[in-house]
């Protein structure tokens, strides 16, 4: 087995982002909006069998900040262990208030 990484890989961060994006309502609500068909060629989803066609829904501006994304991610939430503490339910949510 190889050496167990420190910190969480970039490629797994991708991953739970893509994965969060297709189950996002923004996303369902560009497809019902645009009725599942493509916007360039007038293509209509399909799932008849022998027939699939699938659309996908795309960024226009792109996602270019991948890299600020992951900082951000690294410095807010995937912290080192030495900035994070345990604490009971009533305690964090007094400790949220308290912000």
């Amino acid at each position: 087995m190889g050496k167990r990484q420190t910190n969480t890989p970039r490629s797994q961060i991708r991953s739970a982002l893509r994965r969060l994006f297709l189950r996002s309502r923004e996303r369902a609500a560009a497809l019902k909006r645009d009725k599942y068909t493509c916007q360039c060629c007038g293509l209509k989803q399909s799932r008849a069998k022998g027939r699939e066609v699938f659309v996908e829904v795309h960024h226009k501006e792109g996602v270019v900040n991948w890299n600020i994304i992951f900082d951000l991610i690294f410095t807010y939430l995937l912290c080192p262990a030495d900035k994070l503490i345990t604490l009971c339910k009533k305690c964090h949510d007094e400790s949220e208030e308290n912000k």
